[in-house]
């Protein structure tokens, strides 16, 4: 399954003004990936680049025949300090989703490396939007390097 499998990772805040320009390269991307075979996709559940990517899978996924959207929430109280809009968009997103898998029950230290780590582990191609060199995304997709992943960047 891991040969047929993509993760995301990317920054939560998105530059202003660039989120329909990044949702048509993912849309291309996937796009891609999906007649290579690629059928999963694995999203993080964050704000930002992970939704972004998620809602672009459930929008292919009509015309996708097999194509599944697999949730890897970091605990079950991630979305605790977000907008009502921003926790409203998460549910409908999860409710779509093919598969949800909690990392961890509750919020740790490390449950977001976890999360991280359990996407890539179990992929074969990363997307990411990635411009800065540190963070959580820069971690993931260096460890996604390390592990012998594809990585397509999206970022300039």
């Amino acid at each position: 399954m891991r040969s047929h499998t993509c993760c995301f990772t990317g920054h939560r805040q998105l530059p202003p003004g660039k989120q329909a320009e990044i949702a048509g390269q993912l849309e291309r991307v996937i796009t891609g990936l999906y007649q290579r075979g690629i059928l999963y996709y694995g999203a993080g559940g964050a704000l930002g680049f992970d939704c972004l990517a998620a809602q672009t899978v459930l929008r292919l996924r009509e015309s996708c025949p097999g194509m599944k959207l697999i949730l890897v929430l970091p605990c079950l109280t991630q979305t605790q300090s977000w907008r009502p809009e921003d926790i409203a968009e998460y549910e409908r997103i999860k409710a779509q989703a093919d598969k949800v898998v909690y990392t961890a029950q509750q919020y740790t230290k490390g449950c977001m490396h976890k999360r991280n780590r359990h996407l890539v582990d179990n992929s074969s191609v990363c997307v990411c939007y990635l411009n800065r060199e540190s963070g959580g995304t820069a971690y993931t997709v260096n460890y996604a390097k390390k592990n012998g992943l594809e990585i397509i960047n999206l970022a300039p």
